[in-house]
């Protein structure tokens, strides 16, 4: 197995992708609004992911975070509100939002289970700080790095609630960002020490199952490399200072952040550095086949400390959740109710 995940086309794959994916097998998919047109053709999609994979527990992953990044929308598809509605709610009563938000991120995975995605990248646990871009935006619950840790935890509890692995992300933390790393590298300047309020919330949820890495430069820790590609980031501060020992994935290497810095010439360079800088799994999200086979081929196989931390995160959806839940005994709450809990839960602070 290649230690990747890579997107597809379109709604199934083609005999191209279907060739390929044998003969070079990726750890694991992504998928899009290009992939998903309703439940049915979904599910299929997924089935055939796994048969393809030769595993049921294979990572295929969404970005389901709510608000303006949503791969399932509306119409087709409930809408959830963005994380800094949860913040919101937060500042009047704490325990109320974290059990709105874990309601909501319940919802999304039952959503998700029943459509045969197993992964989720969320909780995003950016610190947000003024003046930076709003690639970010309301996609942080708050400033207050308490407060994002709290709230991501009730994320997390709700997923793993619905049987859905957790990713969070941007470690070490995006939120200081001047610049969208879709388009650009993104240099955050701040000195080491302004820079632990960035850390505590990837601190508190350490043992969490999956980490996103940020394609940030953060001269205080390595002037010449972004996280993504930093071993000295990646060794120091995100399995050291932070204690992140879980299954750790790249941000998507297409984005132009990576182009810029001394690995970012070729896709396939790019997917080397992130590997040997100390990610375990390099994510590759295009769609395009072509891409996809660059990214493979540059690859060797995965070690077995990746199939490790691999097994290990897949099998934290499935074991007992660690908060208990609101559920009585019995049979899982549907997803309209557990809608109908978060809109209660939001509507007496005032923000349903």
């Amino acid at each position: 197995m290649i230690p990747a995940i890579v997107g597809l086309a379109g709604p199934s794959p083609t005999d191209e992708e279907r060739r390929l994916f044998a003969r070079l097998r990726p750890a694991g998919f992504i998928l899009f609004a290009r992939n998903l047109e309703e439940p049915d053709q979904v599910r299929a999609l997924t089935a055939e992911l796994r048969a393809l994979a030769g595993r049921d527990r294979v990572p295929i992953l969404i970005d389901q975070e709510g608000g303006r990044v949503a791969r399932l929308a509306p119409p087709r598809w409930p809408a959830f509100p963005p994380a800094a509605r949860f913040g919101a709610a937060y500042a009047a009563a704490p325990a109320t939002a974290m059990a709105a938000a874990r309601a909501n991120a319940q919802a999304i995975g039952t959503l998700l289970t029943g459509l045969g995605i197993t992964v989720n990248c969320l909780p995003v646990l950016d610190v947000p700080q003024e003046g930076a871009h709003d690639v970010i935006g309301d996609r942080a619950f708050a400033t207050d790095p308490l407060a994002v840790a709290a709230l991501g935890r009730a994320v997390l509890d709700g997923l793993q609630a619905a049987g859905v692995v957790g990713v969070i992300k941007h470690v070490p933390g995006h939120g200081r960002a001047t610049a969208d790393s879709h388009v650009e590298l993104p240099i955050v300047s701040a000195p080491e020490a302004a820079l632990e309020t960035d850390l505590l919330p990837f601190h508190r949820l350490r043992d969490a199952p999956m980490a996103m890495t940020a394609h940030v430069l953060y001269p205080a820790w390595d002037a010449e490399r972004s996280a993504s590609v930093s071993p000295t980031i990646l060794s120091r501060i995100v399995r050291g200072r932070i204690g992140f020992a879980g299954l750790l994935v790249s941000d998507d290497i297409g984005m132009q952040a990576l182009a810029q810095g001394p690995d970012g010439a070729t896709l396939a360079a790019r997917a080397r550095a992130v590997v040997a800088a100390g990610c375990d799994l390099a994510l590759h999200c295009s769609g395009d086949v072509a891409e996809a086979r660059e990214v493979l081929e540059a690859l060797p196989p995965m070690s077995e400390e990746t199939w490790r931390r691999l097994a290990a995160a897949m099998a934290w959806a499935q074991g007992p959740a660690r908060w208990r839940t609101d559920d009585p005994p019995g049979s899982p709450p549907t997803l309209a109710e557990l809608l109908d809990r978060r809109d209660r839960l939001l509507a007496e602070v005032g923000l349903a």
